[in-house]
Formats: structure tokens, sequence, C-alpha cells
């Protein structure tokens, strides 16, 4: 057996580590010196330590990591566990990524590579058959969620009503409302009978005599980049003696791609019908 200061040593784990997991019952001394109060460890325990350390490291907690070695878990119990933390990680690196395309645009702006002047233009809309669905999504950070589960009812939706689309696909924001941010998912169709299949419908968007709109080129997940476009174009409508008359919309030109950092990156255009104030 190994007093703590040796089991430290070995295991690389510091004494006060050993204490914390000892008081928590994850890993308790093979022994204790009823005199002395020494701890002491065996070498079997170094495998239960290095099991501690290796789920500690995928970002298990302390609590999850006993439930894991001690609570008896069968095996769908154990796979919902990994499988819920493998969904964490990679809502962790949609983050980053995030966080990533936001640095890199600022870095372009300092450097100068990136103006932020975006060129606004007044054109008329002509009307646009869609299929489409809306709901109110309660907060912004569950919005890409939120948009990518409205797409994917829309697209089940298109088969059973037999429906073609030429692809093109678009968000359109109405005013928030005190539940959230009411948002439609559609995509252009070449249809003109109206249907419908639960809360998905094919219908027409009117036409927009004035649509004040503007391209942006980047991540689409870069919020703070396209939140700083739509106060651009905000501003414009403002000090032009606009105003907005009915709901934004996104139009996604083209599927992003990765970029030379890795960050995919794709253009849409951002548009709000508007009128003379």
């Amino acid at each position: 057996m190994f007093k703590i200061g040796d089991f430290s040593k070995i295991s690389r784990v510091s004494v006060k580590t050993l204490h914390h997991y000892d008081e928590i019952g994850l890993l308790n001394p093979l022994y204790v010196d009823p005199f002395t109060g020494y701890r002491y460890y065996s070498t079997d325990q170094l495998m239960r330590l290095t099991r501690i350390l290796a789920l500690k490291e995928l970002g298990f907690s302390l609590e999850q990591i006993g439930q894991l070695l001690d609570g008896g878990l069968d095996h769908q119990e154990l796979r919902g566990m990994f499988k819920l933390r493998q969904a964490e990680l990679m809502q962790d690196a949609e983050s980053i990524r995030t966080r990533l395309a936001n640095l890199e645009i600022r870095l372009n702006q300092i450097e100068g590579k990136d103006s932020m002047n975006y060129e606004v233009v007044l054109k008329r809309v002509a009307p646009m058959t869609v299929i489409s669905t809306r709901e109110i999504v309660p907060s912004s950070d569950m919005m890409r969620e939120r948009c990518n589960a409205l797409l994917d009812e829309v697209g089940h939706a298109l088969a059973l009503l037999n429906v073609q689309t030429d692809g093109l696909c678009l968000a359109l924001y109405y005013d928030n409302t005190a539940q959230g941010i009411d948002v439609e998912m559609a995509l252009q169709t070449t249809e003109h009978a109206p249907a419908a299949l639960g809360r998905v419908k094919v219908y027409q968007l009117p036409a927009v005599e004035t649509m004040a709109s503007v391209l942006y080129r980047g991540s689409y997940d870069a919020f703070d980049a396209v939140g700083q476009v739509y106060a651009t174009l905000g501003k414009w409508i403002e000090q032009n003696g606009y105003r907005i008359i009915g709901p934004s919309r996104e139009i996604y030109v083209q599927t992003p791609t990765p970029n030379a950092s890795g960050i995919p990156e794709g253009v849409m255009e951002i548009q709000f019908p508007v009128e003379k104030a």
C-alpha cells in the first residue's frame, strides 16, 4: 500500500484533490490508520483514479462520474449519459466557432480588411409563392435550433403535398411578442394553388413596392456581425426618411462553405419593406 503522499506522486494528483475525492466518496482510501489518521491506497485504486481522470477530461462532473462508476447503470443508461455529454460538447463547439467568427471579423476591421460599409439598395420585390411554417421562438439562443427544426418540418411537408421548390430558402421575422421572436421559415416554390399540412402552408407572399436591402457575406452564426448589418440598415432607413411596414426577410443566397479558417461563410440578403415616413 502507498501513503497518500506517495500515491499522489505516482498518480500525479494532488493530496488536496485526493482528500476531496475521499470527502465526497468518489475515491476512499483502502485503509485509514485509526491512531495516526494516515491514509493508505492500493495499486488497484490507481485504475479507478485513472477512470475518474479520464471521465473528468471528457467534462463529466464529479457527481456524474460517481454515478458512472458506482451507480449500477445499465447499458442504455450509460449510453444515454455519454450521448448527452456528446451533445453538450457539440453545442460548446458551435459556440466556440461563433466566437472565432466574431473574432475574425473584429481582426479584419482592425486590419482594415472590412470597413463594414454596406451599400443599401431600394428595389421592388415581386410576389413569391412559398411553402412555410411559423412559430414563436422563446429566446434568441434557441433561434438556430428552432429554425432548423422549422425547415425540417417544411421539407417533410414538401413530398406529402407534392410541391416543387427551387431551393431558395428565406426567413421572415415579424414583430417580437412577450413570448419571444415570431419567425417564419420558408422555401420558394413553383406552385400557385394554396395548400396546407398542419401548420405548414403554401401561399403567396405579396409584392413589396419598396424594399430596402443589403448583402452580407460571412458566417450566419456571427451574430455580432449580422447584428451590425441590421443596425446599418436600420440607421439608413431612419436617416433617409423611411419607416418599416412589414416583416424583415433574410434571403439565403449562397449556402455557407468553409473559408480559409474553416468557418462556414455564406451570402444572405437582408431586406426590410419600407415606405416614406
